[in-house]
């Protein structure tokens, strides 16, 4: 049986893989104490957004249908916008307040915030000497390695 090579079915299918992934593109920075996690979801029914942690694992999963129609009337000329269930994960370190997660969706993104475990925050340890006369109060990063 013969195969018929087409150069531009493959394309397509890259493209429409490329373009699917694109649609929950993501950005993850720290500010301060806490971690954000901005997602893209554009076009997605707020409703349908639906946040789940499992272990360490965070899983995003948004759905978007099409806005129009499939009916015997319609003609598509180009239909190049994903529609389906997206999802993404984000696998979670220790150290981080997975009870305290908040989430907003707006403007076709959402903003998931994550913020560090008190128990995982940096420490100042207070040093006090006394010896004599004099007493000197003075404070160590964790990571000192003076032995003073």
């Amino acid at each position: 049986m013969a195969r018929t090579f087409d150069p531009f079915r493959e394309m397509d299918r890259l493209f429409s893989d490329v373009s699917r992934s694109a649609a929950t593109s993501l950005d993850l920075y720290r500010t301060g104490e806490k971690f954000v996690a901005e997602i893209d979801l554009p076009g997605v029914d707020p409703s349908s957004i639906d946040i789940d942690i499992e272990e360490r694992t965070l899983t995003v999963r948004a759905e978007r249908k099409s806005r129009t129609d499939s009916g015997e009337d319609t003609k598509w000329l180009v239909r190049e916008r994903p529609n389906g269930t997206f999802a993404r994960q984000l696998n979670l370190g220790y150290g981080l307040a997975v009870d305290k997660i908040e989430a907003e969706y707006s403007d076709g993104v959402l903003t998931l915030t994550i913020p560090v475990a008190e128990e995982a925050r940096p420490r100042k340890v207070s040093v006090t000497h006394k010896g004599g006369q004099h007493e000197i109060t003075g404070e160590v990063a964790p990571d000192d390695e003076s032995g003073e």
